[in-house]
């Protein structure tokens, strides 16, 4: 233990002089007692309480990616599980040593539990909001994942549902804990590639229909709307963190192949500008249909930083530039930990019921743009006013 170290000249020192060898026949029989904690030591603090966490949604991104990281966590637990699947629920319990369970008729017995103080969302988008309010209603805090919902309207119910029960909401949008992509705004904000410029990001990847986790992402009830929903919406949060002010206008256009049978409900693509008040613009871009990637590049006066992949969950590369030198590649930390930070994060913010570093109002703007990047590439690029 650190600090606590007893050596032999203490325990002598400690003894007082007193014979520590009796003569054999003048020896007792030793006896085991308690003593008081003498001296001072530096120990460890207890362990922190912890806050308890219901799962709700068992795919594959909650049980590969976040259930792990509530494991890494300092502040949270897992104490429930909520699935259709009950078999499934059932081994990840064994596993996890989770021992509650409910499914999607009898989730609202969750407000009488006592064993939960938050539940994490992780359904396909069109459910967030009813889970979400739900999980509200029954007096938890709750972390959805991004994006927040299928519609502005889902939004501010959403956020109107956590005012009346005083309970706080967050938007999981995970790169704003992870290390890198901190250290990226950490440098553009303290101008070490000049004033920025411009910004730009893509994310995409293929969707196969035959595979679960990508078959619903291509069904618009579930789903909301294509890859800009699902994937393009890091680009379009980075772009917005990055310049950290309110867009005034956007225009985009669809970049859907023809005639592709897996895009008969949402877009397989779609590219996007917006324009700022300073006169700095961003675009993106969005697919389903790109290999896998995820990208960000930021222009300065002096230089630049590129960030490829932007997003990952384990991987991120980042160079910064300056005029004709050679990039110099940057590392601030392990991207792994993203997960439990973020969960971190938002157990010390809702036990002091305190908004989350991504709340759900940052959720809304998400959506609110969004849906007038939509409105904009159904209208073939009309530039749209925000």
């Amino acid at each position: 233990m650190t600090g606590f170290r007893i050596d032999r000249r203490s325990l002598l020192a400690a003894a007082g002089g007193l014979p520590l060898i009796a003569s054999a026949a003048g020896a007792a029989i030793p006896k085991a007692e308690g003593q008081p904690l003498a001296g001072k030591f530096n120990l460890p603090d207890p362990p922190k309480e912890r806050m308890r966490w219901a799962v709700v949604g068992l795919g594959s991104f909650a049980v590969g990616q976040m259930m792990p990281g509530f494991i890494a966590a300092s502040h949270a637990r897992m104490t429930a599980f909520v699935s259709g699947s009950p078999d499934k629920a059932r081994d990840l319990g064994t596993r996890y040593g989770v021992s509650k369970f409910y499914d999607y008729i009898t989730f609202d017995r969750i407000a009488d539990d006592k064993e939960i103080d938050a539940v994490y969302i992780a359904l396909p988008v069109a459910l967030h909001a009813e889970y979400t309010i739900r999980a509200l209603k029954a007096g938890k805090h709750v972390l959805c994942e991004k994006p927040m919902a299928s519609t502005v309207a889902e939004c501010e119910a959403m956020i109107a549902a956590a005012k009346t029960a005083n309970r706080q909401l967050g938007i999981a949008y995970r790169v704003h804990f992870e290390p890198n992509n901190m250290d990226a705004i950490k440098r553009l904000r303290a101008g070490e590639i000049g004033d920025l410029r411009y910004f730009s990001g893509e994310a995409g990847f293929v969707a196969n229909p035959d595979y679960p986790p990508h078959k619903w992402r291509l069904q618009k009830t579930l789903a909301g709307g294509g890859s800009m929903y699902d994937i393009g919406i890091y680009a379009l949060n980075a772009a917005l963190w990055t310049v950290d002010e309110t867009p005034v206008s956007v225009s985009a256009v669809y970049s859907t192949p023809a005639n592709d049978p897996r895009f008969k409900e949402v877009e397989g693509g779609v590219e996007w500008r917006l324009r700022f008040p300073s006169g700095i613009s961003a675009q993106g871009a969005s697919s389903y249909c790109w290999t896998y990637a995820t990208r960000q590049r930021f222009f300065g006066a002096q230089g630049s930083i590129s960030m490829d992949p932007a997003s990952d969950y384990n991987q991120i590369n980042m160079t910064m530039q300056h005029a004709d030198l050679t990039p110099v590649t940057l590392r601030a930390g392990n991207p792994a930990v993203q997960f439990s930070a973020q969960i971190d994060a938002f157990c010390v913010a809702a036990a002091a019921n305190q908004p989350h570093q991504t709340p759900g109002e940052m959720g809304l703007r998400d959506i609110r743009i969004i849906q007038a990047i939509y409105k904009s590439a159904d209208a073939n690029g009309q530039i749209v006013t925000l």
